[in-house]
Parts: structure tokens; C-alpha cells; sequence
């Protein structure tokens, strides 16, 4: 049981006094160092509490509950009472706390240092473990300074600063601890000196850990790649962004440094990786890099997300052999901004891939200049490569198409072909070619040259051809359409002179509406061939038979029709009754009747029809 202790402050203010049974005292000795506050420690049955008596109030004492032999504070925050074995230290914070520096601080501080430059690590860890008022961060700090790095991890572990532990214990090669303690300190800064570090001591799993933690700051992650690369670590570069890529705050300049990279370093990785991350990537950055490697695919590739359809275009006709593919080439070119560049491709197809140049055509036919191709195409000797295109873009019925169609069709002797584009398509020179044609040795194509000259109303000159050609029929066909009488007997004479009597028999009925009867007899009769225009008489008799009846017909239907017409009087309308006179209106004279009128007496009459023959 303890004592009544000899407290040493105002007498009347004893332990019973302030209402505090001596029996439940825990302690011996009791130690006060406050003016303030009486800080005891009682035990009533199981029940641990503080008593806290105020001087100013010292008769009413405030008791709380407590649960260890741990500090306690009292409301004011100014008196704390510690127990130690048997003694009770009851002190001013504040108080103790300017004493403690004056007396203590600088010695302690002094002493800490002095343990760590005599190298005694066992007493100065035990030190500072103690307490003291000692500035270890002061001390810690000297120590990382003057080199002594094992004391400086001491201090900097006791006051736990992770970022100089981190510092130090890379200058141990303690690289895990390092690392370990970066991850503590969190710190951009820390992350790096440590990441150097574990780099220059080729320690690059741990390095990757905390290049982790740099990468996803992008002003940060320039210094970290030179780094890397001015040491020649491109492979542990490269491994160390292709895992922070599954990071959560990855940004676009790993995606896009990792391009470049692979540019340099792994061009065989570049596609795959553009492929996937295209949209992730700083374009223009990765086109330049790109270039500087001569990865031309790649460059298509960039061009193409980029829209950049024209350099797209360029970059493959440039390096067909890395970038060139047809079916891509093909989407990009109908896509170009700039016209000149389908021209240019055509010549790049011309020379790389001939077979392939109408296929091409086919797509830029749509903003093509045809008479501008044809012309490309006539100058470099090549019309007859791109006939299927000429056909494809006939229907436009352009000049340039149909006239090099028109060429290519007779250069290949192709006749059917010809005629068939000469009726679809009109617009080209006809006579141009049918001077060309006339003069052609195949008989087809000078055939086509008269047919020409036909539908151009040159009516003599087609005929005079079919004559030369001996083309009787066609000939008569054309001296018939022409309608020109003097044409089609000349014809007839024609026919006479060449002794082609049953050619002169079918022209007589080809040309039978333009023909004369007297001279087809004349010319008959003076050849002796009456036979072979006896058919040709017979109609010509029928036909004006025929025509002598009808008019005999038409005048006989007339005279009967006035033989029974009468004069019939002109009814103006019945008169109304109320105004009628009751006397009879007299009839109205009769007008004459219709043709000729009734002649005087001792005159002859009109003739029936016609005049008096």
C-alpha cells in the first residue's frame, strides 16, 4: 500500500484534501515541475483514472478514466504526467521543453555526430533510439555530405525521411532497400535519382520499377529515355515503356517515344505497334522518325491515319519495292487532294506495273481529264494498253476517246469494231478519217470511209467510192438516200458502161422515185437491155394506170354529186308568232347552185372538168 508522500507545494492543498484516498496510489515518489496543475494517477478496484487538479480550483478535481501507463494530456494541453517504475513526473510541456534545449539539444546534437565520425554505429544507434533532443536530420544530413553513409541511414531512418534513406542507401548499392524506400518517399524526384542509379549499376529489373513511376509523367519521361540511351540501354529502354503500357495513366508520349524506338532500334515491331496504337501516338513526331529510318510502309501507313492522302500517294510511287501495295495505293490515289498527282501515276504505273494501269484508270476515271490522258498516253506510244479504258469511258462521247478508239480499231484491222463506234459515238472527225480510211488496202475499211462520206452529205464522193470499189450495192443504196435524180442516172450509165445489167435492173428499182421514165427508156433502148428494164416499165405503166383510173374516178364521183345537188334556200330562223303580220311573208329568191353559174341563152356551157380540149 502506498504512502502519503511529502508533496512539496502550497501545505493545506494535502492528497486528502483534494479528495484523493492515499491507498489508491500507485507510486512512490512524485515529481512537480508545473505551477499550473497536479497531475495523479489512482486505481479505485479495477478501475485506472487520472486525477487533475487545477490550482486555481483546487477543490474540485477532475478524474478520467484511463487504460494504459501511456502520456496523458490534460484538456489544456499543457501539463502531461509520465510514470516510470515508481515515480510519478508531473511537468509543464512548454516549460520542459525550453529546458530541455537549452541544456540538452546542442550537446546531444554534437554528441550523435561525433558517434557517427567515430564510426561507433551500435552506441549511436542505440542513442538515437533513446530519447534526446538531439537534431537528427541536422546530423543525418552532415553525414550524407561528408560521405558517411551508413550513419546518415541511421539517422534518416530514425526521423523516417524515406527520400535522403533513399539517396544514402543508393550510395551503399543497397539498391532493394533503395527502391523499397523510394516507394515510402513517393516522390518524382526520389523515383528518378534511385531509377540512375539502379541504371548505372545495371540493376535494370529494379531500375523498370521505378522508371514504372516516372514514365507516367510526361515532362519527366525526355530525361529518363536520354538517360537510358546516352548509356546505350536501348533494349531495357524498350522493355521498361512496352510494360508501362499497360498502365493506367499511360499517356501518348510512351506510346509515341516507344515508336520512335522501335523506328531506331526494332523497325520490324513499328507496325505492329502502330497498328495497335495509331490514335495513341503523336503523328507528325512519329512521321518524322519514320522517315529518318526510310520505313516507307510505315510512313503510308502514319500518312494514311493522317489523312495526308497526297504524301501517302508520293511515298509509294517513290519506294514502290517497301511501300507500294494495289489495293492500298488504289484507296489513297482516289483520295488525293492534288489532280496532277493521278497523271504522275499513271506514268509510275507505266513503268512499275503496266498490267495493272487500267485497273487504275477505272478508279481515277471519275476526276480524269480524258482528252488529257489520251494525249499522255498518244505521246509515250501506249494507246493500245489502255483500250480497255478507252472503251470503259467511251460513253462520255469525248472527242480525244473516240478518235483514239477510232485509230486503235483500224490500226488492229478491227472493221466490225469500227463501224459499231462510228454509229454509237459522232463525235469525232468524219472526214479526217474517212480520208484516212479511203485510202486503206482492205476493202471493210474503205467501205466505212463511203459510209462516212455519206453522213456527211457528200453523196458523190460516197458513190464515186463504192463505184471504185466496185460496191455496186452499196452504191445504190447511197444514190437513192441522196434524192438527187442526176446522182442515181449517172449510177444507171455507171452500171451500163461496167456491163452490170441486173445491177442496172436493181438500181432502176432502188432509185425508182428519182429516176425518169423517158431516160431510163433512152438508155435502155440505146444498150439493147429492154428486157432488164422491162420490169421497171411495167411498174412505171401500173403505177400511171393507177393513177388515170383514180382520177377518173374522183371526176365521175364529182359529176354525180352535182347532177344531184339542188339549190337550197338560206333559213335565217322562224319568226316569233307575236310578231309575225298576219299576211304571208313571200319566200326568199333562190341563191344559185354551186360551181359554175347558169349560163345566159345562146352561150356554151362550162366544161364538166378541166378545159375544153
Amino acid at each position: 500500500m502506498a504512502q502519503i508522500l511529502p508533496i512539496r507545494f502550497q501545505e493545506h492543498l494535502q492528497l486528502q484534501n483534494l479528495g484523493v484516498n492515499p491507498a489508491n496510489i500507485g507510486f512512490s515518489y512524485l515529481t512537480l515541475e508545473s505551477d499550473k496543475f497536479i497531475c495523479i494517477r489512482e486505481k479505485v478496484g479495477e478501475q485506472n483514472q487520472v486525477v487533475i487538479v487545477d490550482l486555481s480550483d483546487p477543490t474540485n478535481p477532475i478524474r478520467r478514466p484511463i487504460s494504459a501507463d501511456s502520456a496523458i494530456m490534460n484538456p489544456a494541453s499543457k501539463v502531461i504526467a509520465l510514470k516510470a517504475a515508481k515515480t510519478l513526473q508531473i511537468f509543464n510541456i512548454e516549460m520542459k521543453s525550453k529546458m530541455k534545449k537549452a541544456r540538452e539539444s546542442y550537446v546531444e546534437t554534437e554528441l550523435i555526430f561525433a558517434l557517427a565520425k567515430t564510426n561507433r554505429l551500435a552506441e549511436l544507434e542505440e542513442f538515437v533510439s533513446g530519447p534526446n533532443n538531439a537534431h537528427i536530420q541536422q546530423v543525418g544530413d552532415r553525414c550524407y555530405e561528408e560521405g558517411m553513409y551508413e550513419a546518415a541511414k541511421l539517422l534518416y531512418n530514425n526521423v523516417s525521411n524515406f527520400a535522403r534513406l533513399a539517396s544514402t542507401l543508393v550510395h551503399l548499392g543497397e539498391y532493394q532497400a533503395a527502391v523499397d524506400s523510394a516507394r515510402k518517399a513517393n516522390s518524382t524526384r526520389t523515383w528518378k535519382e534511385v531509377c540512375f542509379a539502379c541504371v548505372d549499376g545495371e540493376e535494370f529489373r529494379l531500375a523498370q520499377i521505378c522508371g514504372l513511376h516516372i514514365v507516367i509523367h510526361a515532362d519527366e519521361l525526355e530525361d529518363l529515355i536520354s538517360y537510358y540511351q546516352d548509356r546505350g540501354y536501348f533494349e531495357e529502354l524498350i522493355a521498361l515503356l512496352e510494360a508501362a503500357l499497360g498502365l493506367e495513366r499511360a499517356h501518348m508520349g510512351m506510346f509515341t517515344e516507344l515508336a520512335i524506338l522501335y523506328s531506331k532500334f526494332k523497325p520490324q515491331k513499328m507496325r505492329e505497334h502502330l497498328e495497335l496504337f495509331w490514335s495513341r501516338v503523336n503523328i507528325p513526331k512519329v512521321l518524322r522518325a519514320a522517315e529518318q529510318s526510310h520505313l516507307w510502309a510505315e510512313l503510308v501507313f502514319l500518312y494514311d491515319k493522317y489523312e495526308e492522302y497526297d504524301n501517302a500517294a508520293i511515298t509509294m510511287m517513290t519506294h514502290p519495292t517497301d511501300a507500294w501495295k494495289e489495293g492500298l495505293f488504289k484507296d489513297i490515289i482516289a483520295k488525293v487532294a492534288n489532280v496532277e498527282l493521278y497523271y504522275k501515276s499513271l506514268s509510275f504505273y507505266l513503268d512499275y506495273k503496266p498490267l495493272l494501269l487500267n485497273d487504275l484508270l477505272t478508279i481515277l476515271s471519275p476526276r480524269l481529264d480524258h482528252s488529257r490522258a489520251v494525249s499522255y498516253f498518244t505521246k509515250v506510244n501506249q494507246l493500245k494498253l489502255v483500250k480497255p479504258y478507252l472503251r470503259s469511258v467511251q460513253n462520255h462521247n469525248n472527242k480525244s476517246v473516240n478518235e483514239a478508239l477510232n485509230n486503235l480499231l483500224t490500226e488492229e484491222e478491227d472493221y466490225q469494231g469500227l463501224r459499231a463506234s462510228i454509229d454509237a459515238y459522232d463525235n469525232f472527225d468524219t472526214i479526217g478519217l474517212a480520208q484516212r480510211l479511203e485510202k486503206h488496202e482492205l476493202i471493210e475499211f474503205r467501205r466505212i470511209a463511203a459510209y462516212l462520206y455519206k453522213g456527211n452529205n457528200r453523196w458523190r464522193q460516197s458513190v464515186e467510192l463504192c463505184k471504185k470499189d466496185k460496191l455496186y450495192k452499196d452504191a445504190m443504196l447511197y444514190a437513192a438516200e441522196s434524192k438527187e435524180a442526176e446522182l442515181a442516172e449517172t449510177l444507171l450509165q455507171w452500171f451500163l458502161e461496167e456491163d452490170r445489167k441486173e445491177c442496172f435492173a436493181a438500181c432502176l428499182f432502188a432509185s425508182y422515185d428519182l429516176l425518169h421514165p423517158d431516160v431510163v427508156l433512152e438508155l435502155a433502148w440505146r444498150h439493147n437491155i429492154m428486157d432488164f428494164a422491162m420490169p421497171y416499165f411495167i411498174q412505171v405503166m401500173r403505177e400511171y394506170l393507177t393513177k388515170v383510173d383514180k382520177l377518173e374516178e374522183a371526176e365521175s364521183q364529182r359529176k354525180t354529186e352535182e347532177e344531184v345537188a339542188e339549190p337550197q334556200p338560206m333559213v335565217f330562223g322562224q319568226q316569233l308568232m307575236l310578231t309575225a303580220s298576219p299576211s304571208q311573208v313571200a319566200p326568199q329568191p333562190a341563191y344559185p347552185g354551186y360551181g359554175y353559174p347558169a349560163t345566159a341563152a345562146g352561150f356554151p356551157a362550162q366544161p364538166a372538168y378541166g378545159f375544153n380540149m
